[in-house]
């Protein structure tokens, strides 16, 4: 590991605002944590964080909750946090299989998947973030309205969400397999990741699902 990473790493357990492996916090994220009853909204996969934290500061009456295993990336966000004095914001450091360690049945109001790994190949199907597995744990944690919204890049996965909720039969609000040429994009759907950036600049196509149970 290089010296950048394991100055990261050792930063991280000094942020505030970054959680890492242990459940401390499951059923009171608010109560403890934000100390406030604003609904909870969760990026899974969150990398560097750029949505997270954009969203925290467009939705200043919302928590925000960044989830992503590698903590040399999460640093970038949760150092944003802290230096800009982001109070609806924090970041957990796990394997998003273990959500349900994390979170309390009907805690979350919202989750965001931003340009996930596709796991194109079949045998990997489990590992996609909407497969059905996945979407058990979304439905236990969300609350009995909440939404979750898909940005991807890769038109597999899209296609392959469309099929599972037709299939499971959820309730499709919104989608798009070219969303900036959507007359309702707006700022929050504008927000863009380090990897949407670099599909955009090649011509790639956004794809983009909203959908509940």
């Amino acid at each position: 590991m290089g010296k950048d990473k394991l100055k990261r790493f050792a930063e991280l357990e000094t942020f505030t605002n970054v959680f890492q492996l242990n459940p401390v916090h499951k059923g009171n994220w608010n109560k403890n944590y934000f100390k406030n009853n604003q609904p909870i909204v969760l990026e899974l996969g969150c990398g560097r964080g750029e949505y997270t934290v954009s969203l925290a500061k467009y939705f200043p009456k919302k928590n925000f909750i960044g989830i992503d295993i590698k903590g040399a990336r999460i640093w970038r966000g949760a150092k944003t946090g802290m230096e800009e004095h982001i109070s609806n914001m924090a970041f957990l450091r796990i394997e998003i299989e273990q959500l349900e360690e994390h979170f309390s049945e009907n805690e979350v109001d919202e989750i965001w998947i931003t340009f996930p790994d596709p796991q194109p190949q079949i045998s990997r199907e489990r590992k996609r973030l909407t497969s059905d597995r996945f979407l058990t744990m979304y439905k236990k944690v969300l609350s009995p309205n909440g939404i979750v919204h898909l940005k991807t890049d890769n038109d597999g996965l899209y296609a392959y969400t469309l099929e599972k909720i037709a299939e499971l039969n959820l309730k499709l609000i919104k989608h798009t397999a070219d969303l900036y040429k959507e007359e309702w994009l707006d700022d929050v759907l504008s927000i863009q990741t380090t990897y949407e950036k670099i599909y955009r600049d090649k011509g790639k196509n956004i794809n983009y699902i909203q959908f509940q149970f």
